[in-house]
């Protein structure tokens, strides 16, 4: 099979990510990285049946359209146009309008600079700032500026856009989270890969960039932290990191259910979901001289430690179904579809290590979800429509 024929990008490579990061934690643990130990089969086991759980949730939808003919007519059928749609749909497409998208992106920037303005240095040099730099200007600028700048480039790829996606990259860069960061970079890579026809040497160019960059700014960041003394290269951190959030994991799996739903009730308020997973599965102290520790513990943890082994089983299932679906609708409609399928699809990726207790990307897969429906109605109502001639 030849590499340009395999879609790189479907929901299947999260399980490629998966192995990927165990991999890298073996490593961890064959090397023994300020002594770290190889966790326990139980939690080998729940990796294994939350990835399995997952890809079932991929799957169940592909049954059920081999299964269904009027499924099969309706995505093998014509696009949705403008005279095939209703006049409420095309009234909605105003939001995706080149000006009104130019517009957001450039509010976003405008936004984050002024965050980064406030602050008063710059964050990723110092640990104490980039503790202060998730503020609301923050969060508002990263929610808008991400799905403005792919559907941009997915709708409208202009070649001086580049310049606002590289400005947007700095600017949030600069904070020291790699997690939005490296979001921005690859859901952008994957926005292109769907919308242009890109050469396998360029594909994996891209994927040595973004690997590269991810390193350094993890690297980056963790020196800055004045109050941690780090001996580690940037490769050693990298397996690090991994090894001792699957080690927080394997924690978590001996006291499932201790928080009783209060990490995903954090999530949609204003709480922080990993500094309780440091409070209780590591017992770090609350408050301190130095600001509180941000804990990941892998896609699976927030939910086992919340509720249990069912809980992880019934995520990893529903993330599976979500992602599949919009898949489906983006292969079919192209354009924000895209964008909006590469942004979730990213922030599952980067959930492998940090867990999925982040509000924002909840409002992306509400995007992305919502949007797939109302492509659905559309695509409902040209099936219906006469044809004329």
């Amino acid at each position: 099979m030849k590499f340009e024929k395999v879609d790189l990008f479907s929901p299947y490579i999260l399980v490629v990510i998966i192995a990927l990061y165990i991999s890298m934690a073996a490593i961890a643990y064959q090397e023994h990285l300020r002594n770290l130990q190889w966790v326990s089969t139980t939690t080998m086991i729940y990796v294994l049946m939350g990835t399995l759980f997952f890809i079932l949730g991929v799957f169940v939808p592909k049954i059920i359209y081999n299964k269904s003919n009027k499924l099969k007519s309706l995505f093998g059928g014509p696009k949705v146009t403008d005279e095939d749609a209703a006049p409420w749909y095309n009234k909605l497409r105003f939001l995706l309008d080149e000006r009104v998208l130019l517009a957001v992106v450039l509010i976003a920037l405008f936004l984050q600079a002024l965050n980064l303005y406030f602050l008063g240095g710059i964050p990723i040099l110092s640990g104490y700032l980039k503790f202060k730099a998730t503020t609301n200007l923050w969060r508002v600028s990263y929610l808008i500026f991400l799905p403005a700048i792919t559907i941009l480039f997915a709708k409208y790829p202009r070649k001086w856009y580049y310049l606002l996606f590289i400005i947007g990259l700095g600017l949030f860069a600069i904070t020291g989270y790699r997690t939005s960061t490296m979001a921005i970079l690859i859901s952008f890579f994957i926005t292109l890969y769907y919308t242009k026809k890109m050469k396998t040497s360029h594909i994996l160019l891209f994927i040595l960039i973004i690997a590269a960059i991810g390193i350094a700014a993890g690297y980056i960041a963790v020196k800055s932290i004045q109050w941690q003394q780090w001996a580690l290269n940037p490769l050693e951190l990298v397996a690090y990191r991994a090894g001792f959030t699957l080690m927080v994991f394997d924690k978590i799996v001996h006291m499932a259910g201790a928080t009783g739903g209060d990490l995903f009730h954090q999530a949609f308020s204003t709480g922080h979901p990993r500094v309780t997973v440091g409070q209780v599965v590591l017992g770090y102290p609350v408050g301190g001289s130095t600001p509180t520790t941000s804990i990941t513990s892998t896609i699976f943890g927030p939910a086992v430690l919340d509720f249990g082994f069912w809980a992880m089983a019934l995520q990893m299932f529903i993330i599976g179904l979500a992602l599949r679906i919009v898949y489906a609708a983006q292969m079919k409609a192209n354009g924000a579809l895209t964008a909006l399928y590469a942004i979730i699809l990213t922030h599952t990726m980067i959930w492998v290590e940090t867990g999925p207790t982040d509000s924002v990307v909840y409002v992306y897969y509400a995007l992305a979800l919502i949007a797939t429906v109302l492509y659905a109605t559309q695509l409902i109502r040209t099936s219906k429509t006469p044809v004329k001639g």
